[in-house]
Parts: C-alpha cells; structure tokens; sequence
C-alpha cells in the first residue's frame, strides 16, 4: 500500500495561446502518480468574453504514459464534468464534458489541445508553471 502514491509529484500549467486577446486558455493543477499512471486535479477554463464561458472549473481525472523517444516524453489525457448554463433568454443548464490531451517533455512543456461545449482547440501550447506559491512547495 505505501508504493501506491511512489513518485507523485503536482504540476501547473496552461494550455492555449495565451496572450491572444479572447482566447480560451486552460490552467491545470494537477497531481501526477507516475506508478498508477494517473492524473487528477482541476482544470479552470478562461476566456475574455461575456457570459457563461468566461471562466469555468473542471475536477478531472486522467491517465499519464511514456511516449518513448523524441521531443516529447509524455503523453497526457484528462476529463472531466461540468455545469453549462443557457445563454439568455433560455433558462436552464445541463453537464457538460470537458476533455484535454497533451504531449510534453519532462518539464511539461509542450503541445496538446482542449475541447468543451461549443469549442474544440488543437495544436496549442502547453506551458509549465514554475512558481508555486511558497506554502505550497
């Protein structure tokens, strides 16, 4: 049982063009079990537009594998649920998926893409985010 976490090891990051203006950019802090082959975490959707799509929070859960040689040495995939309202006038919401892929290098940089109600990004770049808080170091 105390193998069951061996490695585990949190990573931050983003996914998306981010600094173009009304892009939808995804922040992912995740916990990564490398003997379970796992990932989980949250994902927080973001775009600079009005309504119900300009900021949304995803638990996901996911798996991470060796992509062998080359560039990228990790292949990444999450998803997970979340609450969708209508855009006005209509009344209502639904569950909606959220899903994204990476390939990355050890440093969790790399590229991947993301997809969600309505939207289906690809070929973006993924970036690391080397600064934790200092209480979370």
């Amino acid at each position: 049982m105390a193998d069951l976490l061996a490695g585990a090891y949190l990573v931050s990051g983003t996914i998306g063009n981010v600094g173009t203006p009304g892009a939808p950019i995804v922040s992912f802090s995740l916990v990564v079990v490398p003997s379970q082959n796992s990932v989980s975490g949250t994902a927080v959707i973001k775009q600079a537009v009005n309504g119900p799509d300009s900021h949304i929070v995803v638990p996901v859960t996911g798996k991470i594998y060796a992509a062998g040689l080359g560039q990228y040495t990790q292949l990444v995939s999450f998803k997970g649920q979340y609450v969708q309202t209508f855009p006005a006038p209509a009344i209502g919401a639904f569950l909606a998926d959220f899903d994204a892929h990476l390939s990355v290098d050890a440093e969790w940089n790399g590229v991947g893409g993301f997809s969600y109600y309505q939207h289906h990004i690809e070929n973006v770049p993924v970036k690391a985010v080397k600064n934790l808080q200092p209480e979370l170091a």
